[in-house]
Parts: C-alpha cells; sequence; structure tokens
C-alpha cells in the first residue's frame, strides 16, 4: 500500500460513525474507519461483545467487486465473506474487517487487465508480475489499528492464508488461533485455488481434478 504522508508517521484510524446493519446472519454494527494513510473507506463489521480478553473471530477480508458484489465465479472471495458472516453469527460475536484493496492491493483496473492475462493462459501471480506489479502487494498496518479501537486483544484469524497470519503479527495483533476459510471450487476457479496452494501457500484441501481448470483469478 502507497502511504501519502511521510514514512515516520505513525498510523492511525479514527471511527467517524457506526450504525446497524441487518441482515440474512443477523444484526451486526458497521463502522467506518479514516485514516492518514490513505483516503479509502476502510471498514469493521462486527457483532456482539468483541472486547475483553476471550479470542475473538476475526476475519481481514480485501475487497472483490467481482465476487463480493457481482458473484463472479472466478474467485471464492464473495463466499469466503459469507462464509465468516455465518461463522460469526454461530458464534454470536465476531469482526470482519473490509479493507479497500482490490485485487491484492493493485486495484480493480489492473485486476480487470490481469483477468485477461489470465484467460490467455497465465496464473494470477504470473499476471500480477507481468503488470509490473508484486505477487501481493497488501498491506495490514490499518487492520491492526481498526482490531486495537475495536478493543480487540486476541484473535481467531479466519484464513488459509499464512502470509496473512505473519503480517498481522509483524503489526503486534496477537493470533492465537487460524480457523480455515474453505470453499468448494468450481468449474471457474479451481485451477485459481491451486495456485493458491502451490504458489502462495495458502493451506486448502483440493480435489486433483482442481488443476484442470483455467486460473482466472486475483487472491484474495
Amino acid at each position: 500500500m502507497t502511504s501519502s504522508i511521510p514514512s515516520m508517521t505513525k498510523p492511525s484510524v479514527s471511527r467517524k460513525a457506526c450504525a446497524r446493519i441487518p441482515t440474512e446472519f443477523g444484526d451486526f454494527q458497521l463502522c467506518y474507519y479514516s485514516n492518514n494513510v490513505d483516503t479509502k473507506e476502510h471498514l469493521a463489521f462486527f457483532m456482539g461483545d468483541i472486547g475483553g480478553s476471550e479470542p475473538v473471530l476475526v476475519r481481514v477480508h480485501s475487497e472483490c467487486f467481482t465476487g463480493d458484489v457481482m458473484g463472479s465465479r472466478r474467485c471464492d472471495c464473495g463466499e469466503q465473506l459469507k462464509h465468516a458472516m455465518a461463522l460469526v453469527a454461530a458464534a454470536g460475536r465476531g469482526v470482519i474487517l473490509y479493507l479497500r484493496q482490490e485485487g491484492r492491493g493493485i486495484g480493480l483496473l489492473e485486476k480487470l487487465r490481469a483477468y485477461n492475462l489470465q484467460d490467455q493462459g497465465y496464473d494470477t501471480v504470473d499476471a500480477n508480475l507481468m503488470l509490473g506489479h508484486e505477487a501481493d502487494e497488501r498491506d495490514y498496518t490499518l487492520a491492526a489499528c481498526i482490531l486495537a479501537d475495536l478493543g480487540v486483544q486476541q484473535v481467531r484469524l479466519m484464513t488459509n492464508n499464512p502470509s496473512k497470519i505473519v503480517a498481522l503479527k509483524n503489526q503486534g495483533v496477537s493470533v492465537v488461533e487460524r480457523v480455515p476459510v474453505e470453499i468448494p471450487a468450481n468449474t471457474d476457479n479451481a485451477g485459481y485455488l491451486l495456485t493458491k496452494l502451490k504458489r502462495m501457500d495458502h493451506q486448502l484441501h483440493l480435489e486433483p481434478a482442481a488443476g484442470d481448470a483455467r486460473d482466472i483469478q486475483p487472491a484474495n
């Protein structure tokens, strides 16, 4: 993530407003955060009492317009988001951070360009590299700031990505458990999931046939 402030400035967030959001999984609170690093609208979506020393279910979800909003089958992002909401609802408490880091941080325009490269046969990692980006450009500094603001002391992180756990721990977040968020593959995203497994070290359990499908989605 590119910062618009001097590197010596300590990143910080400010909670601007919260509102009740009724969903199919129950009532959540949605909080809007501003910050001194970028101009993006990062959000916290939570349920129940999340303060105190008891570990809290947390999903740090990077924005995916195509999957979260349009229901694209090129990825598992939208389904992961819904699954995380269901897990939080079942537990009665938990947090979903919605970070505006589309396409692993490269933005929607570049993500669409990466899609076109993937349709030509390149995988999601190589497509990003061919466009001059890193395989993953996301930053979790603001996630740590928001969790601190919410009073979350220990995290049961809903993720398949070990690198996300390391990144959050490097920001001082106490991650005490990994909770899998595995979604069954479909014919459009099986190759993409296989690339996550083989090239990005995600902890997934895939059927052997997964390698038969094309890899056509930047990872979330």
